[in-house]
């Protein structure tokens, strides 16, 4: 197993830091607009009817996806094993649908990283999971590729958790995107967080082990997730 070959909050150059905003930005052509991250079957079943439920169903995907997200991110920018990295999501991702639906955006996020950031280790992985690694693991060996640092990957994937529901409900409830954007906005200090826990899990799974990384359960977005796949018509594809 490799170890965090830097200091997961350190400040990477300004050119990387530059590509965080690539990476992290929605126009970033990695799959992730056809995704809702549970807002289509949250929608559906009235979890999700207005900004207000939105802010709580995306706090709660934070602090559970989104950190386990960020913690996967984090430590495959630090130099983990990525194919460690690509079981230990399978064993944190208990929904087959969810499962999946990660491996297809890993496959979509592998094509972008390695056309924007041509990579040995994106070579490798992809040649190892030709069906597609988890979309985090993969993520976070474009943020290597790119000069990023662990927190970079980490903010990068813990944005996404709530970046793809909130724009998914702006779709599926005509939701004013300026709500939206509102609810993104006040999840700032909640994402500070969680990026920098993640950071600090990954480096101490460097010395402890992947079991230090952040595993926190979502059983009703892993219900949901199952639902949703069985749904003959759909927006979304998960």
């Amino acid at each position: 197993m490799g170890t965090p070959s830097y200091d997961p909050g350190a400040a990477g150059s300004p050119a990387a830091r530059a590509a965080l905003l690539v990476l992290a930005d929605g126009r970033f052509p990695a799959g992730g607009h056809a995704h809702s991250g549970g807002a289509e079957a949250a929608v559906k079943a009235g979890r999700i009817r207005d900004a207000a439920t939105l802010e709580v169903f995306c706090r709660g995907r934070l602090h559970t996806a989104g950190l386990t997200a960020a913690g996967l991110a984090a430590a495959a920018t630090a130099g983990l094993d990525p194919l460690d990295l690509d079981d230990a999501a399978d064993a944190r991702t208990p929904s087959p649908a969810l499962r999946a639906a990660a491996r297809r955006l890993g496959r979509q996020m592998m094509r972008a990283a390695r056309a924007a950031w041509p990579s040995p280790a994106l070579d490798a992985l992809a040649a190892a999971r030709p069906r597609g690694a988890h979309q985090p693991v993969v993520l976070g060996l474009a943020a290597r590729a790119a000069g990023l640092t662990p927190l970079d990957a980490a903010y990068a994937a813990g944005y996404e958790a709530v970046s793809g529901p909130a724009t998914a409900a702006v779709r599926l409830l005509s939701l004013d995107p300026f709500d939206a954007t509102a609810v993104l906005a006040g999840l700032a200090p909640a994402l500070d967080r969680v990026a920098h826990e993640a950071a600090t899990a990954a480096r101490r799974a460097g010395y402890e082990g992947l079991d230090a990384l952040p595993a926190p359960a979502a059983p009703l977005l892993d219900i949901a997730a199952e639902q949703h796949a069985a749904w003959p018509v759909r927006l979304f594809a998960s």
